[in-house]
């Protein structure tokens, strides 16, 4: 049953006939008093609760009613309705366990998803705490689809089953963590296991679009709309429709870009450039950063209601660091894929080495072990792979950007220099276009000439 508070009869009328008509017992509140003795006498699944209840609109009442609700009923998801004037007073309501806010005027359907994102959360954050057993790798792939995802660690198991439980919903998924941790493998894994696996999903490096060209990207636009619109192009969220949209490195995402973002996560509807007819959005949204979003929000750089927006759910990648034990079990899975790729069926890896991998250094994380043992078995001579194997391409690893050493004068040409340093940039950046571009001070599209002058391999999607 849901709880609709509203002192405007028009909206809880409205709100109640929509619910009713998609199965929804329902029970109406005009005021907060009257809502708080409503919710004595019916076990409310959900809330969804009007801000304002007085001609006094500063909002203060509604948070004051949210918290007593989160007092008594500490479990009870409440979704809050606000004015796109008031969505600084939503964040707070989110700050103190609202489980999302609906802006005036609402979409149906996307006030109808977030109603059954709240409850099938709540369902599963009740399964979880009733759960018993101990948490296994083979339990979990009984139950879910973690295909490519490597790792028995005990922390790693407690993310992969919260993925599990939460990807049939449609909640907003925030993944944090550092470079190489495995970002786009979890954001992969909730689209393959939520009800939106057979539509598509498409991923977007926000790091790599320039501020100018984030609208014709995201929403895409029509001939003539601008002066090199040539043709209509087709915007990332319009091929991600019905599907999941992966918008990684969001916390690259310049203000000005994040305003027009909120808009259409908000709305869910968007328009094409040099079409005025909004379109609306089906879509599931995982987003991932390697930055720490809430400190950019206290420094001003990051506005704090397109983080609440994204972070319905928060799931934090351990480093390899921490979970060293998987280690071994990574560069074994590296090997076997590699014996196909370089027809070496006899490939081995000596203990010895794997124990020696386990103690090293790895800031890149999962991404820098797979380089290192792909460049290891290039080189390797023998079909075992031994430590000094692994040694001798470690002491290889590019300087680190800001190392002044040059080589002596005349033993190379300024062209030898130039794709040396373009080769250690890749591999210091793990390969990431936009990265190595503004280190070297170049345009994308200069770095990829020199890459193609130099035949540097590169991936053309990062």
């Amino acid at each position: 049953m849901v709880l609709i508070i509203d002192d405007d009869v028009a909206v809880r009328a409205s709100l109640s006939l929509l619910l009713k008509q998609q199965g929804f017992k329902t029970k109406e509140a005009s005021n907060p008093k009257e809502a708080l003795e409503v919710a004595q006498q019916h076990p409310f699944k959900l809330a969804i609760m009007d801000m304002n209840f007085s001609i006094d609109t500063t909002g203060n009442d509604g948070i004051a009613l949210l918290e007593q609700f989160k007092q008594l009923y500490p479990n009870l998801p409440v979704i809050l309705i606000t004015g796109w004037g008031s969505i600084g007073l939503a964040v707070e309501g989110m700050r103190l366990g609202a489980a999302d806010f609906i802006t005036k005027p609402w979409s149906n359907e996307y006030l109808l998803q977030a109603v059954r994102t709240a409850l099938s959360l709540s369902a599963s954050e009740q399964a979880a705490e009733t759960g018993a057993g101990s948490l296994t790798r083979k339990k979990l792939d009984q139950q879910y689809d973690f295909r490519n995802i490597i790792g028995q660690d005990p922390q790693l198991l407690q993310l992969l089953k919260k993925i599990g439980q939460i990807s049939p919903t449609d909640a907003s998924v925030l993944i944090e963590g550092e470079s190489g941790t495995g970002k786009e493998l979890i954001a992969e894994a909730v689209h393959r296991n939520s009800l939106r696996k057979s539509q598509p999903f498409v991923k977007v490096n926000l790091g790599g679009i320039s501020s100018t060209l984030f609208e014709s990207e995201m929403f895409g636009h029509k001939r003539g709309a601008f002066t090199d619109a040539k043709s209509d192009r087709t915007g990332r969220f319009e091929m991600a429709n019905k599907g999941t949209i992966f918008l990684d490195e969001i916390g690259e995402l310049d203000m000005n870009s994040q305003v027009k973002l909120l808009r259409v996560l908000q709305d869910r509807t968007y328009e094409v450039l040099g079409d005025s007819r909004s379109r609306k959005l089906d879509i599931r949204v995982v987003c991932a950063t390697n930055r720490d979003l809430a400190k950019l929000v206290e420094e001003g750089k990051f506005r704090e209601d397109l983080y609440y927006r994204i972070n319905l759910i928060k799931v934090k990648l351990p480093a390899l660091r921490e979970r060293e034990d998987d280690i071994p079990l990574l560069v074994q899975y590296f090997v076997d894929n590699l014996k196909q790729t370089y027809n070496r069926p006899n490939l081995t890896i000596s203990i010895k080495a794997l124990q020696w991998l386990k103690n090293l250094h790895l800031s890149g994380n999962i991404r820098e072990l797979k380089n290192l043992v792909e460049r290891t078995v290039l080189v390797a001579e023998h079909s075992t792979l031994e430590a000094d194997d692994f040694k001798a391409q470690a002491q290889q690893n590019p300087a680190k950007p800001g190392d002044k050493t040059l080589p002596a004068v005349g033993t190379m040409t300024l062209d030898e220099m130039e794709a040396s340093m373009i080769i250690k940039s890749m591999a210091y950046y793990q390969n990431n276009i936009s990265k190595v571009a503004r280190a070297l001070g170049l345009s994308r599209a200069a770095l990829y000439r020199r890459l193609d002058k130099f035949n540097i391999p590169y991936d053309p999607a990062q």
